[in-house]
């Protein structure tokens, strides 16, 4: 059986690894299309944006769709995205085959998290989640230091064709591997509406994007951060961020298996919790050991967030998961998305060294969301059956 999973997991490696492995070719990219550094760093923004917006009215369109073939045609669809970057002659196409690619990537995401939930039981939903999402963690991990070190002898070109390649066999692996499955029951759209205005599914899509964007608001200006709090640059910088990665595999790990034991409360609140704590420290590390023991524990709380958020999303209203973890989805791109623009707005306007601390604010916003959420009992499922 998780065979099958792994399988969807190597899915979300390719169209993971489509998102992230622009920053390791951006200064090639710049180069060669005599674009700025910063108007390259749109072609970030422009996926994880395209994500957010696309995934929920996506996850309607397809919702009668077999979940199988949805899933190989997501990634048949980020195959051709990459290829078009390959291909493209300038930067405003390029732009384009980034948004072509999101698409591809709002589909697959929470189709195959709802599949793999539903091969695996209800007693390993976490777990399974966890691997799929494994594959988006393993990204993360070596999507920009294989961009970084495979621009040089294939060209920022040659690299789309490369992930173009992984998309295409990870959908001829999807298609052999993983059973046909049924499209969940149909939902009317006044019971769509009513399980996404619940209040513990707009307090859950709040956890995501503040937690997320606390996250990656630091994430994305890990460089000037590091070099500040701990004299870190080159390969000391590059060996700390290899450890947040490493930190991040174990946590999602860990995450999925607490989940399926203990339920997604605690460790949803513990991993959240935990960022604060470690972005709290950060700017006062003082030397990359330091640094380097803070960036793993980082790396463990904040990607164990997102098991007990997909166990908590499931659970919600499992008629109802594919929007649910669509709009899940969406706000967690959307908090990488604007990232970028909360990040570079601190840094003008209070330096460097406030980064870490908005970013622990923000993680906080996402624990007081759900303590005061949680207190509320009952499952958005017995609503929608009331409609």
């Amino acid at each position: 059986m998780f065979g099958r999973i792994w399988t969807l997991a190597l899915g979300a490696f390719a169209v993971g690894t489509s998102g992230y492995i622009v920053t390791g070719v951006l200064p090639e990219l710049g180069t060669e299309l005599s674009v700025p550094m910063s108007t390259a760093g749109l072609l970030t923004t422009s996926f994880a944006l395209s994500y957010a917006v696309g995934a929920p009215p996506l996850a309607v369109a397809t919702s009668r769709w077999g979940r199988r073939p949805l899933i190989v045609g997501a990634l048949l669809v980020a195959a051709l995205g990459n290829a078009f970057a390959a291909l493209a002659p300038d930067f405003a196409l390029l732009l384009t085959a980034r948004i072509v690619t999101a698409v591809g990537a709002a589909v697959f995401t929470p189709a195959a998290t709802a599949v793999a939930a539903e091969l695996s039981g209800a007693e390993r939903r976490a777990k399974a989640s966890a691997l799929v999402f494994g594959g988006m963690t393993i990204a993360t991990i070596v999507g920009v230091p294989t961009g970084s070190l495979l621009v040089g002898p294939l060209g920022y070109r040659g690299v789309f064709w490369l992930v173009a390649a992984c998309c295409g066999l990870a959908a001829v692996a999807v298609a052999v591997a993983v059973p046909s499955v049924a499209p969940p029951a149909k939902v009317t759209l006044r019971q769509r509406l009513a399980v996404a205005a619940d209040g513990r599914v707009l307090a859950t899509l709040g956890i995501t994007l503040a937690a997320s964007l606390g996250v990656f608001t630091v994430y994305t200006y890990a460089a000037p951060v590091l070099s500040a709090a701990a004299g870190a640059a080159g390969g000391m910088l590059g060996m700390l961020l290899f450890g947040y990665g490493i930190g991040g595999a174990v946590g999602n790990v860990v995450g999925g298996v607490a989940a399926d034991r203990f339920g997604y409360r605690a460790p949803l609140l513990l991993a959240v919790c935990g960022s604060v704590v470690m972005l709290s420290v950060l700017p006062v590390a003082g030397n990359p050991v330091a640094a380097g023991i803070v960036l793993i524990l980082w790396g463990v709380s904040s990607w164990a967030f997102n098991p007990p958020v997909q166990r908590r999303v499931i659970e919600l209203a499992p008629e109802s998961s594919g929007l649910l973890l669509s709009l899940n989805a969406s706000a967690l791109y959307l908090g990488i998305g604007l990232s970028g623009v909360v990040g570079g707005a601190v840094i003008d306007h209070a330096g460097i060294g406030a980064v870490a601390p908005v970013g622990a604010g923000l993680c906080l916003v996402a624990v007081v969301l759900h303590v005061a959420s949680s207190r509320r009992a009952g499952r958005v499922a017995e609503r929608v059956n009331a409609v």
